[in-house]
């Protein structure tokens, strides 16, 4: 079957085959500690120097629950409009990998601490509901380091302990766009929150994505395969390409899907079989027997509720009703809390319109070439904002403001002092002016006999002209009058 043939199942068109996805995001708590030992949890230490006897394994030491990793799990559960379970109860899950000291991790079961939830995206073909079926907290597994030599694998335990949010979906998204963008409203959500950073490249939230396809119209699921542990959202999108379309080819020659967990191979663009894929009772769940179940009060769970700060969607509708703009606009500076920040302080301070052309225009330009986020922006909203405050009082021309925007990249001093040290200042003086249109006029005396013999798209030719000869600081607006006047 050619990749032609092979359409998802979007928005109502029709298709062949459909695939149903569901995703289990580990997200790395934003926390100091870990989950049941007081070990950092620093990103890049040396191998092995973060580890403490709990986190080893060794005999007789107990685990001790991490409150503020409670904490940041029910704020997380808030965020996503979940029921929080004032009881929960962990468990152990036994199975082996060389990095899980104990033979065994600790996690939830049964009963997590969070129930179930949703997410809203805004796709091209309108807001689609995803729903989130529970959070619940587990310990992190160790790292195992295959490329240090030929003959033997290495063990890092600096991650072993560390605090895990398994937030998991409902089989509700469709296409690896769908799944592309759930992944960026999770983790900016989490952002907002700060529960998880979100770094994929840092491993600090990864995938286990369940991939199944079936005819379109058919109620029952087909069955699944479990791709573990993508890092990246590229990666998780060739992944599901890849796998539906294994699956849609072995069931067209009359094959069958075999249960089992899949890895995939970034270098080859595939899919491979890992193992055969357990279900719950292979891994022998019972409560952990060193740990009591974990009660709140629900006047802790409010307390935590009226700290929320603002979150993306109440965000972004604020910032349509409140500055007018457009929707789209809305989410470009809504989607990263840190770009929301920005914006809002030049938007309050100067004009919103011109707020947004330098913020999601010039400026996102510039961090996207040189791969920056907003927080490490050359130009500070401070700067911006006087820069924007510069047009709007005629001290500047829009056509001078990129001038100075480009030193602005490389000089941090204040935009006033830049323009009056540069000579930018925008050239208002009439006469000055009237020189500088007379002398272009002159010279064109050809185009002034067209235009005012009906060629009225000249007009636009002698401004340009004129602020070309001011060599950009010609007020625009004063030109535009005094050049009908003249011309009339």
């Amino acid at each position: 079957m050619s990749n032609k043939e092979f359409n998802y199942y979007i928005n109502g068109k029709k298709s062949k085959w459909e695939v149903i996805i569901g995703l289990e995001v580990h997200a790395q708590v934003s926390s100091n500690a870990k989950l049941f030992s007081n070990s950092s949890t620093k990103f890049g230490a040396d191998p092995n120097s973060q580890v403490s006897l709990i986190d080893a394994a060794m005999p007789g030491m107990l685990p001790v629950i991490n409150k503020f990793c409670v904490e940041q799990a029910i704020r997380t559960g808030l965020g996503l409009k979940a029921k929080i379970n004032l009881n929960s109860v962990f468990d152990r899950k036994n199975y082996f990998y060389a990095d899980l000291p104990q033979g065994y991790q600790i996690s939830q079961y049964k009963y997590p601490i969070v129930g179930e939830g949703e997410v809203f995206l805004d796709m091209p073909y309108g807001a689609k509901k995803i729903g989130i079926e529970r959070l619940h907290l587990e310990q992190d597994a160790g790292k195992s380091i295959h490329d240090q030599s030929p003959t033997k694998t290495f063990i890092d335990l600096n991650r072993s302990g560390i605090a895990l949010m398994e937030i998991v979906s409902k089989p509700d998204l469709r296409s690896p766009e769908e799944v592309a963008e759930y992944i960026k409203k999770l983790r900016s959500i989490m952002r907002y929150l700060g529960t998880c950073d979100g770094n994929m490249e840092e491993g600090s939230l990864r995938a286990d994505v369940n991939v199944s396809v079936r005819k379109v119209g058919a109620l029952e699921f087909g069955t699944r395969c479990e791709i573990k542990n993508v890092n990246s959202i590229k990666f998780i999108q060739q992944a599901i390409q890849y796998e539906a379309k294994r699956q849609v080819d072995l069931l067209e020659e009359g094959k069958f899907i075999d249960q089992e967990t899949r890895l995939f191979d970034t270098k080859k663009n595939e899919t491979r079989q890992m193992r055969s894929k357990e279900d719950a009772h292979d891994y022998r769940y019972f409560p952990e027997p060193d740990l009591p179940a974990l009660r709140l009060e629900s006047n802790f769970v409010e307390e935590i509720r009226k700290k929320l700060p603002e979150l993306p969607d109440d965000k972004k509708k604020r910032f349509v009703n409140e500055y007018k703009i457009s929707s789209y606009d809305a989410g470009v500076l809504t989607a990263d809390k840190e770009t929301s920040d920005y914006f809002e302080k030049v938007a309050k301070n100067s004009d919103v319109k011109l707020a947004i052309t330098w913020v999601s225009g010039e400026l996102f330009a510039v961090l996207n070439k040189h791969s920056l986020s907003i927080k490490d922006s050359p130009v500070s909203a401070e700067n911006l904002t006087k820069l924007i405050l510069l047009i709007m009082n005629n001290t500047i021309s829009g056509r001078i403001a990129k001038d100075l925007f480009e030193i602005m990249l490389k000089d941090s001093r204040d935009p006033k002092v830049l323009v009056e040290e540069k000579g930018m200042v925008q050239e208002s003086n009439i006469g000055e002016l009237e020189k500088i249109i007379d002398k272009v006029l002159q010279n064109n005396q050809d185009k002034v006999s067209e235009y005012k013999s009906g060629k009225d798209k000249l007009f636009g030719f002698f401004v340009g002209s004129v602020i070309k000869e001011s060599k950009g600081k010609a007020n625009p607006a004063l030109v535009n009058e005094l050049l009908k006047k003249k011309l009339s």
